[in-house]
């Protein structure tokens, strides 16, 4: 009931029906990021173990600032998820000027920002002329749709004004950078 108080969401799971270890994966398949164990010995010591769902990591928390450690702990696990992801967008992402380097990095699963003019027949044309073709050497399960348009990010890596549309048969100068991927 504290933590609710403290404007922590909270369940007790009180079933006796099912094993531990089902209750464990039961919350870990909801998306919980923290499971708060309470056994006899941490009742006896006034403490709890927290775990955390996204490295399985445990800690012993007193239960005199339980709720102050458990919203820090909260935090820190949004901050470690943030900062992973932020890691892998940037592994994932390249800046690519010229069409013979469009391709090759979409197949190694990239994501591209390219100038682009933004007219929907050339992104059309990006999406066709990126799509595989099923040619022999090609990664059957590899996804075979062609690039389209993610967004266009405030975060410009320079001035798409100066660079040609990224569509090789396009003539026009790029409006700004676009993010181009596939779907998966």
């Amino acid at each position: 009931k504290s933590l609710c108080k403290a404007g922590l969401r909270a369940s007790a799971d009180m079933r006796m029906n099912v094993t531990v270890g089902w209750k464990f994966n039961a919350w870990e398949q909801k998306g919980v990021p923290v499971r708060v164990e309470i056994g006899p010995r941490d009742m006896k010591n006034q403490q709890v173990v927290a775990v955390r769902r996204d490295t399985g990591a445990k800690v012993t928390l007193k239960n005199e600032n339980l709720e102050t450690n458990l919203q820090d702990l909260l935090n820190t696990i949004h901050d470690d998820m943030y900062n992973r992801a932020l890691v892998e967008r940037d592994n994932a992402m390249v800046v690519v000027n010229e069409w013979k380097d469009f391709c090759s990095n979409l197949d190694q699963k990239k994501i591209i920002l390219a100038p682009f003019c933004g007219a929907i027949p050339c992104e059309e044309a990006i999406k066709k002329d990126s799509a595989r073709t099923g040619a022999e050497g090609e990664d059957e399960k590899a996804p075979a749709m062609g690039a389209k348009s993610l967004c266009i990010p405030f975060e410009q890596p320079g001035d798409a004004t100066c660079e040609k549309c990224i569509n090789q048969d396009c003539s026009k100068k790029g409006t700004a950078y676009t993010l181009f991927g596939r779907s998966y």
